[in-house]
């Protein structure tokens, strides 16, 4: 019998879970191991974040699923991986701390045959003094983040009401971010939002960002195919934000916050400050600051981790300029090159470089987005890791399935306020995901396959795949047959 281990239960650790365990039958085991005793629908978070939805429709309980599928779950947080074992035993263990299940702060060795790390971000508001929910800013990142930023939305609404102006400001945290998407979607629905109550004249909206321009996402930005024509995504984004009357700000680094005022570095130097009445800013991620030791308890943190804590896995992570950078960089197998029976998935893998340009200000600051990894990709990258375990416990000397982020589409469901006929989205389609001017040298990407259109329907859509992806999380009749 064979045991694979996954850390994380987020959209990409418990795609694999899933799979893995539907494959692999009783005959072997599948364990998950996870801090938070609930699964979250974070695409949705956005509603929560306005009032549209609460946070029991983005959640439901883990354990319940798991002993349905025959899944042990472990509710802990991964502290060390110990790839050799150690002086006691040649099995490959991690080193768990219990979170829940009446064994809070318990300690524990969990051995495994094959190791899956989907263990997601670290939240890392610390980059940036006065972020964060404890401090000035709000967030959508968890559903208990929005729900915060929710109660301030809507003290914020009833000083509008009073006729007082409000600032509001959304976007990225620090010149490092990804996610800008949630914040965009998030601008959009506050904006939709008070214009259904009568009040958006009450309102100043100001997007802020470490994009180069609007629309690039961290994925280098994107031509588009609209209505039959191609369109730049700089445009499309622009013209989105001014019909809607947001002010934005980009090139930006926030570097401080206090009390309703953020302040910022562009990347010509410049150190500027916008004011605020309520802000929500993602902050950027890191790796959630798992250690790895040898067999003699030697520290192989930095041989198994990227220097920004997320596992390396078989990708090229040579130093070379932005020109030499090629989308076959990028993993296919998500495997470690030295421990073949440990994975990564989701967020928890190491990019080897941006998709977007790196920049620098004249200051030496980064500014620019790291690459996301969330939504679509992540449940493919999963469900791909899961599948080539399986085959190798069956007998396959090497990882069978590939899902590289630059042979890989992607769709995007970008909402911009909710409402049954009143609501709207952005839908986005790409292909590839890491843009490869080799086989599409105009633009980096298929243009017939990377499309943009918002509408009514793009909201109708956004709706459905919440059910849907609930409803497949859940492990419910048939949940294997909704793609990814």
């Amino acid at each position: 019998m064979a045991r694979v281990v996954v850390l994380g239960a987020g959209i990409s650790g418990h795609t694999a879970a899933m799979f893995a365990k539907r494959k692999l039958g009783s005959h072997h085991e599948v364990i998950v191991v996870s801090p938070n005793s609930k699964w979250n629908w974070i695409p949705s978070n956005i509603w929560v974040g306005v009032g549209q939805m609460r946070p029991e429709d983005v959640i439901f309980e883990l354990e319940p699923v798991y002993d349905k599928l025959g899944i042990s779950f472990k509710q802990a947080k991964a502290i060390s991986i110990h790839p050799e074992g150690d002086t006691n035993s040649n099995n490959g263990f991690v080193t768990i701390e219990y979170t829940g299940q009446g064994k809070e702060g318990q300690n524990e060795q969990v051995a495994y045959d094959y190791l899956i790390n989907a263990t997601g971000p670290k939240l890392n508001f610390a980059a940036t003094e006065g972020l964060g929910p404890d401090k000035f800013t709000q967030s959508v990142c968890t559903y208990s983040h929005a729900q915060e930023a929710n109660e301030h939305f809507q003290v914020a609404i009833e000083k509008m009401k009073k006729g007082e102006t409000q600032r509001f400001l959304i976007g990225t945290g620090h010149g490092m971010c990804t996610c800008q998407g949630a914040a965009f979607e998030y601008i959009f629905n506050i904006d939709h939002e008070l214009r259904a109550l009568g009040l958006r004249d009450k309102a100043e909206l100001t997007w802020i960002s470490n994009e180069y321009e609007l629309g690039d996402f961290g994925v280098g930005g994107m031509h588009i195919k609209r209505g039959g024509y191609i369109t730049n995504g700089k445009i499309f984004a622009e013209s989105l934000f001014t019909e809607r009357e947001l002010h934005w700000i980009t090139r930006a680094h926030v570097n401080k916050i206090e009390k309703g005022i953020a302040h910022y570095e562009t990347l010509e130097g410049e150190d500027k400050s916008v004011e605020f009445d309520f802000a929500m800013l993602i902050p950027p991620f890191a790796g959630v600051g798992l250690k790895a030791f040898g067999k003699d308890g030697t520290d192989i943190t930095s041989q198994l981790f990227a220097a920004n804590g997320f596992l390396k896995v078989d990708a090229d992570y040579t130093a070379k300029p932005f020109e030499k950078w090629s989308a076959n960089d990028w993993p296919k197998t998500y495997q470690n090159p030295i421990y073949k029976n440990l994975f990564a998935c989701g967020i928890a893998f190491a990019p080897p470089h941006a998709i977007s340009k790196p920049l620098v200000s004249t200051k030496g600051v980064n500014i620019f987005p790291t690459p996301p990894r969330t939504g679509m990709p992540s449940g493919i990258i999963g469900k791909a890791v899961a599948l080539s375990i399986v085959d190798m416990i069956n007998g396959a000397n090497e990882p069978t399935h590939l899902a590289s982020m630059a042979h890989m589409g992607a769709a995007c469901v970008a909402s911009a306020g909710k409402g049954l006929f009143g609501g709207a989205a952005a839908s986005i389609t790409m292909y590839p995901v890491v843009p490869d001017y080799e086989t599409y040298p105009e633009y980096g990407r298929d243009i017939n396959y990377t499309t943009g259109e918002i509408g009514t329907a793009g909201h109708w859509i956004k709706e459905i795949l919440h059910h849907m992806f609930l409803y497949k999380a859940k492990a419910k009749p048939f949940w294997f047959i909704i793609p990814e």
